[in-house]
């Protein structure tokens, strides 16, 4: 298979990439390099260094290439607050300009990286993809919209697509520094500082953590299953419900409670039938194994 993987130099799409190149297919990477890292790009992959918004060549770069996991994104909720139009620009026009280069190019599949932020606020738990969308920032706006487009263009265009709503994932290579940094990544890097872990509010507000290698096993899956290319929306979680606190307990250290956060949502479960039932998906890294893992990989025994 020709694939196309773009945010090739970020924290989800990088391994995507190798995944696929481990397996013996070619790979196109897209990325502007704007917020990944280059030492991330396998240098057995074609680079096609590119702004998507705003990129008019796409089409031709696309040509013979039969899945594109569309990874690229100005993530992360306060960056969308803070630079709304900035993001819009690249989170939906990027999308936009991609979905139609992939049908002009005669792609067969897209896989879409939308976000469990779509469902803001719910009455129950779990999350499941029958839920209205309830959005509650720009991020989560802007990952919908992608959303909505993605199902147009299989109406309008014949374009077979498919949005996984990823569920807080971690693991290697997540984004480390900088303002936009994870609950998990925050955490580690206070730690090894000696620092005291920052809590948002009473720090009771669940989350559902994934490990980004059953989100990369989620996408390959998603590529090749029959069942799925009508721009169906697949919960890709853990399934189970964790506290700040508790994420706290696992990374170790004493902690310091600074006030809420708004703009977030309080609770978080995904209910993840649908992906087993359309993938054949299941989780198999546990939160306390692969926090285990980054602990022993970034801290002094």
């Amino acid at each position: 298979m020709r694939a196309c993987v773009t945010g090739a130099a970020g924290f989800i799409g990088s391994q995507i990439q190798d995944a696929l190149l481990a397996r013996g297919d070619q790979v196109l990477a897209i990325d502007d390099l704007s917020t990944g890292r280059r030492e991330y790009l396998n240098r057995r992959a074609e680079l096609y260094e590119a702004d998507l918004a705003i990129d008019r060549g796409l089409a031709d770069a696309l040509t013979g290439v039969d899945v594109v996991f569309h990874t690229a994104a100005l993530a992360r909720v306060p960056r969308s607050i803070e630079q709304p139009l900035e993001t819009h620009a690249a989170n939906v026009t990027g999308t936009l300009n991609l979905l139609k280069a992939c049908a002009d190019a005669g792609v067969r599949r897209v896989v879409y990286s939308s976000s469990s932020s779509v469902y803001g606020d719910q009455p129950t738990l779990p999350l499941t993809e029958d839920m209205p969308p309830n959005p509650l920032n720009p991020y989560a706006c802007q990952k919908y919209m992608g959303e909505i487009y993605c199902r147009n263009f299989v109406q309008v265009y014949g374009l077979e697509t498919v949005c996984l709503r990823y569920f807080n994932v971690y693991g290697p290579r997540q984004v480390m520094e900088g303002a936009y940094r994870l609950v998990i990544g925050i955490f580690l890097e206070q730690r090894e500082h000696g620092q005291p872990l920052t809590i948002h509010g009473d720090g009771e507000q669940t989350r559902d953590f994934t490990h980004v290698s059953d989100v990369v096993r989620a996408n390959l899956l998603a590529a090749e299953s029959a069942r799925v290319g009508r721009g169906e929306a697949i919960n890709i979680g853990s399934g189970r419900e964790f506290s700040i606190n508790q994420v706290a307990a696992l990374i170790g250290g004493p902690t310091v409670h600074t006030p809420p956060r708004g703009n977030d949502e309080r609770f978080k479960r995904a209910g993840i039938q649908r992906a087993r039932e359309l993938l054949g998906w299941e989780p198999t890294v546990k939160l306390e194994d692969g926090v285990a893992d980054l602990l022993a990989s970034r801290l002094p025994a």
